[in-house]
């Protein structure tokens, strides 16, 4: 199985994982000139930005640590995107959570990065 569709399996099983949550799923893969977004919701009145990050093991470190700095700039300035595209104020209640899938369990970190 190739690495695309191998991360859209655990994209979607995230998003059914996060349903189990609470959440309301809007939006998957959204994508724009600046980069993608894999999961976009909503829980309670705030809107999430969500990354979802795999690993079959941790050789090359942990699903959450790959969400580096430079990842995180380009997840930023895409969900600044997404807000404008859908006419949201700068200031909306927004969050940037991370869903962590190793080896078929996910672990969810809400509030993982800001969103300065």
């Amino acid at each position: 199985m190739n690495k695309r569709l191998v991360g859209s399996m655990h994209e979607q099983e995230a998003a059914e994982y996060l349903k189990s949550q609470g959440y309301r799923i809007l939006m998957m893969n959204y994508r724009c000139p600046l980069g993608e977004i894999d999961i976009v919701a909503m829980e309670g009145d705030t809107l999430v930005f969500c990354e979802v990050k795999y690993r079959k093991n941790l050789q090359y470190g942990s699903p959450a640590e790959a969400v580096d700095a430079r990842k995180q700039n380009r997840i930023r300035g895409t969900a600044g995107m997404y807000l404008a595209e859908h006419r949201l104020p700068p200031e909306a209640g927004i969050r940037f959570d991370v869903v962590a899938v190793l080896n078929h369990t996910y672990t969810l970190y809400k509030n993982a990065f800001g969103g300065s």
